[in-house]
């Protein structure tokens, strides 16, 4: 089994990181919201800010990949996102797909996937962690780790729903949020919680598969005569 090791940051900024803890030699570098904070699309390609940029610039100094969380803004449009980084080189933007309630953020579109040196990594934003057709979707997709940026946990619901994911989907799934850091195997166990930032989780990547039969109505087709 190949392992991978994976480094929480769940306080402070991305700027406070880079000066005083840079370094970790880790394959993936995680961080929740409070990293980035807000970044505005407009101000960024008119060279306002550069918040993009630095999630960048620091993947190139620790050589390896960060995933970071933020909350957009494309003109007035409010989303929670994902910015992922490889080796000074920025992969994509994922946003969450579900909106509850009409909350204050707005939904994206499409579940994605980062290939990357250090695996294919899924990225699950947020509450996007509550519903399954989600960690489903990276499983069946080729995802070998799901790792959800979350807010701020309010008791063990994200836990419970962390280890079953990544039971049912046979995906080990991480969870960074303000505070605290979680990890799940592929057997549903949990293998690393920690409240430290930084925080250091080492799991081995396994992947195993087998085979399901279903019996279900429908799909009816007449049999065709004269073949």
């Amino acid at each position: 089994m190949i392992c991978m090791r994976i480094c929480f940051v769940t306080k402070g900024t991305l700027a406070e990181y880079a000066e005083g803890f840079s370094g970790s030699k880790a394959d993936i570098l995680c961080f929740s919201f409070q990293a980035l904070g807000e970044v505005s699309y407009e101000r960024e390609l008119k060279g306002e800010t550069s918040l993009f940029e630095d999630v960048a610039v620091l993947s190139r100094e620790e050589q390896n990949v960060v995933v970071c969380g933020c909350f957009t803004d494309a003109r007035g449009i409010r989303r929670k996102s994902v910015v992922v980084a490889e080796k000074g080189r920025i992969l994509g933007v994922s946003d969450m797909l579900n909106r509850i309630d009409a909350g204050e953020y707005r939904c994206g579109a499409g579940v994605k996937i980062f290939d990357t040196g250090a695996g294919k990594i899924g990225v699950i934003v947020s509450e996007d962690l509550y519903f399954p057709r989600v960690v489903e979707t990276l499983s069946v997709c080729g995802a070998e780790l799901a790792i959800c940026i979350f807010e701020q946990q309010e008791g063990s619901l994200e836990q419970v729903l962390m280890r079953a994911h990544a039971y049912l989907y046979g995906i080990p799934v991480c969870v960074c949020a303000y505070g605290f850091a979680q990890a799940a195997d592929i057997g549903g166990k949990l293998r690393f919680a920690s409240p430290q930032s930084p925080c250091v989780y080492d799991f081995e990547r396994e992947q195993e598969f087998h085979l399901i039969e279903t019996r279900q109505r429908g799909l009816f087709r007449r049999k065709k005569n004269g073949f």
